[in-house]
């Protein structure tokens, strides 16, 4: 039986929705058939992270560990949650589970590191960068980042409000002017750290590919990598056997 990816979405559900269309896209696939089993829970009442992180609001572990739950009881083997901030609780949630479970953060960072970039500037929510996801490893790496003042991250977090509220434009007027003005400090790359982030930036990004890290991509290709290298594994071992059982 073919091995079943997880994702545990919602938060948001257009990030979601941006991780499985990724995960299609960047499967070689000619045929539906070979494309990858994945389910998918998208239970957007999980409480917000950033508000249970800064203000202390109610703690969103409850909802994603029910989450969680109901991919492991579906049978899915190895499980990935396209949202940046909820790795805060990566540690906790992977104690609930026996089966994998990649991180984004590591996916990001672990793409950082390849492309031997050495100066990015982090673009997330306020809670990530105020628990230092991503500042702690990339700086073990000889990598600086540099994280938005506090007027720009506001500015940030209000970008990320609005394209959830559904205004994208104005999500984009709020975000371009950071960018432009990080560009001309010699920024070697941006690590779109917020899942929503790469749908607000889509046409930037696509424009100027170079100059942007998608930690959503970066996640499904570690998916990908994942179930390709178990596929195979399992076909290797399915023709020893038949070899075993020829002699």
């Amino acid at each position: 039986m073919k091995k079943i990816l997880g994702m545990l979405g919602g938060m948001g559900p257009g990030a979601t929705a941006d991780a499985f269309i990724k995960l299609i896209n960047n499967t070689h696939a000619s045929k539906d058939q070979e494309h990858i089993p994945i389910i998918i829970v998208s239970l957007p009442d999980i409480p917000d992270r950033t508000e249970n992180i800064i203000y202390n609001g109610p703690s969103p572990l409850p909802a994603m560990i029910h989450s969680l739950k109901i991919l492991e009881s579906a049978g899915v083997s190895c499980i990935i949650m396209p949202c940046n901030t909820a790795h805060y609780w990566y540690e906790d949630l992977k104690k609930e589970i026996n089966i994998n479970f990649i991180s984004i953060i590591d996916a990001a960072c672990k793409k950082i590191i390849e492309d031997n970039v050495k100066k990015v500037a982090l673009l997330a929510t306020t809670a990530t960068i105020h628990t230092k996801l991503y500042q702690e490893k990339l700086n073990v790496n000889n990598i600086e980042c540099i994280v938005p003042d506090e007027v720009n991250q506001y500015k940030i977090m209000q970008s990320i409000i609005l394209y959830k509220s559904g205004d994208l434009a104005k999500a984009r007027e709020l975000l371009y002017p950071y960018i432009s003005q990080l560009k001309s400090r010699g920024i070697d790359k941006f690590v779109m750290g917020c899942t929503e982030i790469p749908l607000i930036l889509e046409e930037l990004s696509k424009n100027n590919p170079e100059d942007f890290i998608d930690a959503t991509e970066a996640l499904i290709k570690e998916a990908i990598n994942w179930y390709t290298i178990d596929e195979k594994r399992e076909v290797d071992e399915e023709k020893t056997n038949k070899l075993i059982e020829f002699h």
